[in-house]
């Protein structure tokens, strides 16, 4: 039972982790972009940090229930 939960939790921190780095570069695109306002990318650059930090935790999390799971 412990296994499987491990194995959900693993998929889920997974798709998270995605999630973040997907917005992570949405995010890193609007702050380079020279159209847009100086508060936008300002904005943007902030939450590509706090989308990298997600990020990592994420994978981090994925790393500890993947090797849950095989135990």
């Amino acid at each position: 039972m412990e296994t499987a939960k491990n194995a959900v939790n693993y998929v889920s921190e997974t798709v998270q982790g995605g999630g973040a780095q997907a917005s992570k570069e949405t995010n890193k695109h609007v702050a380079k972009d020279s159209d847009a306002s100086l508060g936008s990318r300002a904005t943007a650059a902030k939450d590509a940090v706090v989308d990298k930090k997600d990020e990592a935790s994420h994978n981090t999390k994925a790393d500890v229930h993947k090797e849950a799971a095989k135990h």
